[in-house]
């Protein structure tokens, strides 16, 4: 079944933008409010995520620091999807936002906005914010 993309957009107000890239990028980061464990394997640039029943391995296909990380699951069958976390500033405020993208199908796409707001909350409580 075809997944289509969406973008989910949080305001992270007045957290730093070397917290939250090390949130999204890092895997002690990521291990805080993504998934149970991660870790990294330079040599392939790939990141393990494991959860209680299972885990997944994720290829880096995209990194510009401090600002956007990109992630293809491996057994990932549709060939143009992948997830994505961007930071972007806001010019009046100054604060925080976090864009993720991600690819769903129809039929799941309202459970997977739940579940990225779900995690999100949790980043946000790590941050402090």
């Amino acid at each position: 079944m075809e997944k289509e993309k969406f973008h989910i957009e949080f305001v992270m107000g007045n957290a730093s933008q070397n917290s939250l890239w090390r949130m999204i990028s890092m895997p002690d980061g990521l291990s805080e409010w993504f998934a149970d464990e991660v870790s990294f394997d330079e040599e392939n640039n790939q990141y393990l995520f494991r959860w209680s029943k299972s885990e997944d391995i994720a290829l880096v296909q995209f990194s510009k620091p401090m600002n956007v990380i990109r992630f293809r699951w491996l057994d990932e069958e549709q060939d143009m999807a992948y997830f994505e976390f961007a930071i972007h500033k806001l010019e009046l405020s100054g604060g925080l936002t976090l864009e993720i993208t991600d690819f769903a199908t129809t039929e799941e796409k309202n459970d997977a906005i739940t579940l990225w707001e779900k995690q999100v909350d949790e980043l946000k409580r790590k941050l402090g914010i």
